[in-house]
């Protein structure tokens, strides 16, 4: 494959590499001439470099991890998560938060000016710009054991199923630190994916109900497939984006530009739960 993003001999890191969209974002970088390294709890059938087993629960086995990575680092792909039930709320916030951004934080010493780093949010995170007061208290900790003590305290603010909760602190953490990442020269991005076809959908149908899950595709009127949410996430870590920071892309199949013109009543969405 043609290497027109500029991925050819770059080291990248890839969370989550061994399934779904993690594994879509990690063979794409595989085709265009990159050095995977994976990061996830099993072992990727991606052709990766380096497979490194880490849970994202555990601060020592990221350190260990981090440690172990060799510079440079061009691009973080973060893309490891957890979808709620059967898994714990704390569960699901130190897999799709805390864990990450440590990972994250441990790996910008050995990113170069003009590294990118990528993280997966998701739709379901609607309204994280009217919640950024309340979502800061958790963004602003520092280090995986602050990180983890708020969520511990406050379990009120996670509700049975944090996984929103989840991704809307993603949103406000990238739009946040973004600022000063870009001071560093390295750029922090997100995508918000509509319903996708990965191992986690059973999940989240049986959570929320096939109904609502559903009634969250956008005018294009099906679930996207893993790769369709990994180019965007290559696109936006490449060099080719190098004016992109502080962005939570929509990748919803229209479904934010049709609620936010009336075409969709999310009220109305919401009343299927």
């Amino acid at each position: 494959m043609e290497d027109v993003l500029g991925y050819a001999g770059r080291n990248v890191v890839v969370t989550g590499a061994a399934s779904g969209m993690g594994a879509a974002t990690a063979q794409i970088l595989v085709d265009v001439g990159a050095i995977v390294t994976s990061i996830d709890i099993k072992s990727p059938e991606v052709p990766v470099k380096e497979s490194l087993l880490v849970d994202l629960r555990d601060r020592d086995a990221i350190d260990r991890a981090v440690a172990s990575i060799a510079g440079p680092v061009h691009a973080v792909f973060s893309c490891a998560g957890l979808p709620g039930p059967p898994f714990s709320s704390l569960d699901v916030m130190l897999v799709n938060f805390v864990g990450p951004r440590h990972l994250i934080e441990g790996l910008l010493p050995k990113m170069p000016e003009g590294s990118a780093v990528a993280s997966i949010a998701s739709n379901a995170g609607l309204g994280w710009e009217q919640q950024v007061p309340a979502l800061m208290e958790l963004v602003s900790t520092e280090g995986f054991d602050a990180g983890k003590a708020w969520c511990e305290a406050n379990p009120d603010r996670l509700t049975a199923n944090s996984y929103p909760f989840s991704k809307q602190v993603i949103n406000a953490w990238v739009a946040w630190r973004s600022a000063s990442m870009i001071k560093q020269g390295i750029r922090l991005n997100c995508i918000n994916p509509g319903p996708t076809a990965t191992p986690m959908m059973p999940f989240f149908e049986e959570i929320a109900g096939k109904a609502l899950v559903h009634a969250f595709v956008g005018p294009i009127g099906r679930d996207s497939q893993p790769e369709e949410q990994a180019w965007p996430l290559v696109f936006l870590n490449s060099p080719r984006s190098s004016y992109v920071t502080g962005l939570g892309l929509a990748t919803d199949g229209g479904f934010v530009g049709a609620m936010i013109t009336g075409q969709i009543d999310v009220a109305a969405l919401l009343s299927q739960g």
